[in-house]
């Protein structure tokens, strides 16, 4: 995954020649299609400037590869209606890539919602 901002367009996930060719498919709950992975990514590095993503683990079989990841940040702007609270921020995730002809040609990703809202306190807190 790449590391800082150097490809804000792709931050974290597909390659620029695939987010350059039309026909990669998109599949991802979180972004829908290669227009709404360039928003979030865009929204994602404009709430936490410092995003860094760690690659845990990458298998390629044929021509698949998967890849387990970590997102780190801070959040210093507002992301999805949540304010800026300065929190900190280490988030899992997956994805899994088809790839031909040396491109991208499939991108299926998800990554742990649920964590990300906890860790920014955008989820209620249980009544003890």
């Amino acid at each position: 995954m790449p590391q800082g901002r150097e490809d804000l367009a792709v931050a974290g996930a597909v390659s620029r020649a695939a987010v350059g060719g039309v026909d990669v498919v998109i599949h991802s709950p979180e972004v829908g299609d290669i227009e709404g992975l360039k928003r979030f990514n865009t929204a994602l590095r404009t709430a936490f400037p410092d995003w860094h993503s760690t690659l845990e683990e990458l298998v390629a079989e044929a021509d698949r590869v998967a890849e387990r990841w970590t997102g780190h940040g801070t959040q210093h702007g507002e992301f999805q209606g949540i304010p800026a609270a300065g929190r900190a921020v280490a988030v899992p995730g997956v994805v899994f890539y088809r790839v031909r002809d040396g491109r991208i040609t499939e991108f299926r990703g998800s990554f742990d919602v649920f964590s990300l809202l906890g860790q920014l306190g955008a989820l209620p807190v249980p009544a003890q």
